[in-house]
This record gives C-alpha cells, sequence and structure tokens, in this order.
C-alpha cells in the first residue's frame, strides 16, 4: 500500500512522498508525517553484514513508496558514496565503555551530510515524475550545520536555487567560513541579525505567505526546504538508527532482540524524533535520552510537559543546539494527541501567539520513551576534557553534551547506549581545545586545527583543508525583517 503523507493541521491534503519532497512545508503551516509508521519487512538478523546503502533501502523503500526501486536506489546510490571517508558510512566505536555513532564523516563533517547528500537526489527525481518544470528554490534557516551540508548538496543542481539563513555571530568561526566560501552560481548566504530561532520564524513566515508563493510562481519558481521539516531531511535519518542497531548486533555488543538505547544532542529534534520512528518501525530501541544544552526548553518539556519558548537565550559552545523553538517537536505532539489536527494546531497556535503550551497527562505518557538531559556549559568541557584523558578520544561540544547526558542516564539505567556524535571536533577546534589545553589557543583557527591534529593524532578533514585560502563569495547581511527582501534580489 502506499504511503500517504497528511499534515499536522490537518488542512492540507494526504498526497505521495514525492510530493512531499517538493513542497517541504505543508500549505497549512503543518508539517507532513505519514499516515501510518510502516514495519520494517525485514529481521535484524537478515540483515547482519548488509552494508549501509542496503540497510538504507530496505528502510527508505517504505517511507518513500512512490519512488520505483530502480529510482531509489539510484538516489542511494548516488549520495553514499566516495564523499564519505569510510566505506562504513556511519561506523561505530568504543570508547571506554561507551559506544559512539559517528555521523560526521561526510563532506561538511557533520551529520546534516547523511540526509542531505540524498535529499537533491530524491528532489529532482520527485520534479520528473511528478511533471513538474518549475525552478525550485531551497530556503532554509541553519544553526550552523544544515546550511553548509545543503549548500554542498544543492551546489549547481539544475533547475534548482538555495538561499541559507544563518545567525550572524550565532555559528562558530568554522561554520561560518564553510558557508560564506560556497561556491556555485545557484547558492546565496546571507547571515541574519538575529538568533536561529528568527531565522527559522522568518523562513516558515515566507513559506506561509500566499501572496509571495503566487508571486514567484508567475515566475516559474516554487519553495522547498532543506531543514529536517522536509520529509526528505528527515527519513533518511531512520536509516542510521537501524544500521547502528544491526552493526551493535553484527559486532557482538548486543543481541537481536535486547533493547538499546541512543542518546542524541538534540536542538530541532529530527535527530531524535527519527530514533522514534525508527523504534515504531520495529528496531528495538529503548530510551531515547534527549540531550541538551543550557537552552533547555526540551529537557523542561518532558519534566513537566510545558513547552516554553519565554526564557532567555544563551550562546553556547554548541550553537547547533541553541534553539528555543524545536520544529520537529510538532510532529511528536501530533502523535501524542491521537494524531488528532484540531488538537495539534491548537497547541501551535499556542505556542506561536504565547510562546508556551502545555500536554496533557495521555500525551505525556505517550512519550515516556523520551527524557531529557541537560549539561552546563562547565559540564561540556569537562566532559571533552575527561574523555581526552582517558580514553584519548576527541569529541565536539555537541557530542560532549550527549556523552554527558548518556553517562548521566546510566546512572539510573544499565542498558546498553549508543551515543550520537554528529560533528567532528574541527568544526569547533576552539573549545575543544579550550577544554584540552587552553594554550593552544589562538585567533587563528587553521593554526588551532594543525595544534588539534598533534594532540588527537586524526588527519584534518578535507572539509577544513578546503576552506583553509578558500575565497570568502558571500557577505550579505540583514536585519530579521529584511529577510524577503534578500529573497527577493536574489530570484530577480
Amino acid at each position: 500500500m502506499e504511503l500517504k503523507y497528511v499534515s499536522t493541521r490537518g488542512v492540507s491534503d494526504a498526497i505521495p512522498a514525492s510530493s512531499a519532497v517538493i513542497k517541504g512545508l505543508a500549505d497549512d503551516g503543518g508539517l507532513y508525517v505519514p499516515s501510518y509508521i510502516p514495519k520494517l519487512d525485514k529481521s535484524v538478523s537478515s540483515l547482519v553484514g548488509r552494508n549501509y546503502r542496503e540497510i538504507a533501502f530496505e528502510v527508505l523503500k517504505l517511507f518513500f513508496s512512490d519512488y520505483t526501486e530502480e529510482e531509489l536506489k539510484n538516489c542511494i546510490d548516488k549520495a553514499y558514496d566516495s564523499k564519505f571517508d569510510t566505506d562504513e558510512i556511519a561506523p561505530i566505536t568504543k570508547h571506554g565503555d561507551r559506544y559512539f555513532l559517528e555521523l560526521f564523516h561526510g563532506p561538511t563533517i557533520a551529520f546534516k551530510d547523511m540526509a542531505l547528500s540524498i535529499l537533491p537526489h530524491l528532489l529532482t527525481c520527485a520534479l520528473k515524475k511528478n511533471n513538474i518544470s518549475d525552478k525550485v528554490v531551497i530556503m532554509t534557516a541553519t544553526s550552523g550545520d544544515t546550511g553548509k551540508a545543503a549548500l554542498a548538496a544543492f551546489a549547481d543542481v539544475e533547475d534548482t536555487k538555495i538561499i541559507v539563513f544563518y545567525p550572524k555571530g550565532g555559528v562558530s568561526r568554522i561554520q561560518e567560513r564553510q558557508m560564506v566560501t560556497q561556491k556555485g552560481a545557484n547558492t546565496k548566504v546571507v547571515g541574519v541579525h538575529g538568533n536561529f530561532d528568527d531565522c527559522q520564524t522568518g523562513v516558515k513566515k515566507m513559506f506561509n505567505d500566499a501572496a509571495l508563493k503566487e508571486e514567484l510562481a508567475k515566475k516559474g519558481y516554487r519553495f522547498s526546504s532543506a531543514n529536517s521539516i522536509n520529509i526528505g531531511r528527515l527519513f533518511p535519518q531512520v536509516a542510521y538508527y537501524v544500521y547502528s542497531y544491526v552493526k551493535m548486533v553484527e559486532l557482538g555488543h548486543i543481541k537481536d532482540g535486547d533493547r538499546l538505547n541512543f542518546t542524541v544532542p538534540t536542538g530541532n529534534f529530527g535527530n531524535i524524533l527519527a530514533a522514534y520512528y525508527a523504534k515504531n518501525m520495529g528496531i528495538p530501541v529503548g530510551k531515547l535520552i534527549c540531550a541538551s544544552n543550557i537552552n533547555n526548553v526540551l529537557y523542561d518539556f518532558f519534566e513537566t510537559g510545558v513547552y516554553d519558548r519565554n526564557r532567555e537565550f544563551i550562546l553556547t559552545s554548541s550553537p547547533s543546539m541553541d534553539i528555543l523553538i524545536s520544529s520537529n517537536l510538532e510532529r511528536l505532539i501530533y502523535h501524542s494527541v491521537g494524531n488528532d489536527p484540531d488538537k495539534n494546531r491548537k497547541l501551535m497556535n499556542d505556542l506561536a501567539s504565547v510562546g508556551k503550551y502545555e500536554v496533557d497527562d495521555t500525551s505525556r505518557r505517550f512519550m515516556e520513551d523520551f527524557t531529557g538531559v541537560y549539561a552546563t556549559e562547565e559540564q561540556v568541557f569537562d566532559t571533552i576534557r575527561k574523555y581526552y584523558q582517558n580514553c584519548g578520544y576527541v569529541i565536539d561540544p555537541h557530542t560532549a553534551v550527549a556523552t554527558y547526558a548518556d553517562d548521566k542516564y546510566k546512572e539510573t539505567d544499565d542498558t546498553k547506549s549508543v551515543i550520537v556524535s554528529t560533528a567532528s571536533p574541527y568544526k569547533f577546534v576552539e573549545n575543544v581545545l579550550r577544554a584540552i589545553d587552553p594554550a593552544l589557543i589562538s585567533d587563528d583557527d587553521f593554526k588551532m586545527a594543525d595544534e588539534m591534529k598533534k594532540v588527537s593524532g586524526v588527519l584534518i578533514p578535507d572539509a577544513i583543508e578546503q576552506i583553509r585560502n578558500a575565497k570568502i563569495l558571500h557577505n550579505f547581511e540583514c536585519q530579521v525583517d529584511g529577510m524577503e527582501g534578500e529573497v527577493r534580489s536574489f530570484l530577480a
């Protein structure tokens, strides 16, 4: 049976996966969710020994059911190829008594590569399937990593343009340099004088602006997104949770059927939501530990049932998690209220109007698979230092948040767990060295990268070497209310 996608707000019609990939966001402002969660039709034992591409196909064929086998395998083969620096694509490594799922072996050394490597292929295939000749404008807000991964994925892709908005001063210097040096005649990068939530809200506002969409349609353009609000970004992430469970069995760390916890550094909630979908496909996932930094709106939500963004926004050493409006949580809320779009829409309206909402006890029981832990900045730096000194393993601040959360949760649950490592430490070299040896800090990120190589024994990734002497190609900046103007000028 072909899987259709419906809006969490219930006004838009159910549509096939390829149409949802093209649209990104539903016309009613909701997010697309599957009309049912498909069950994996292969046993874990039958997947043992299979490579990442093969397991990804077994997962994605169920979520993208209107793609043919040939189309989907072609997308997967193009996505997960030599652009990754390991044939495993997503290796599991053990350090001390902890297991790390390393998702940073792609071209931009962050976990966003895992899904954004396949999204352009899913999108261009979808355009052909639906006989659409319009150019697609990928419009994306980023807290640091999505932007570069999306730019790299869509640069010079035929019939697409991509514009990325990021919070000026709210990402690491390496993250910013990765974006502003991006080549591609169809790319634009804009630094917004605001925070990530401002960027994300501005992008959503343009997606929901009917007049703007009509105006652009007359010029042959249509909007889509590379954020995890797009199912073409979200559901490819499910594959690496299935893969990691299979690998843990294959490596003898667990037995088939054993429960396995996942600890995930969480900002916009897409990454940990993918683990939730993997569990509901039939993978024996135990607890989903939602790891937050001191912008701990998600921790408070799982503790109290109240989501309240009315709080101070704090810039931290883990900028990709500096988020107070976690968009993908809406999908979980929708499921928790019995897939009732009216109940969900009311809660989202409350969030938009007063900045908070509260779920009832039924919803809270539904979400008992999730638990929250947060780390202070001091705990993040202590964790980086501890794992380097004890294991010789260098982790970035986002992974450190998750590692601290995993250690904390282990005090009450000894179930084996996998820590999701979302970025290379080279992306956040200053803060990593600050934890390991502050004497190595300088104003030169690339000099610090050279020091990191000496300290860690890990080669400097190509993604860093490529931008060492790269020319800055994007120097656009705007206020929050100037974002639409930047889009118009880009498409003029």
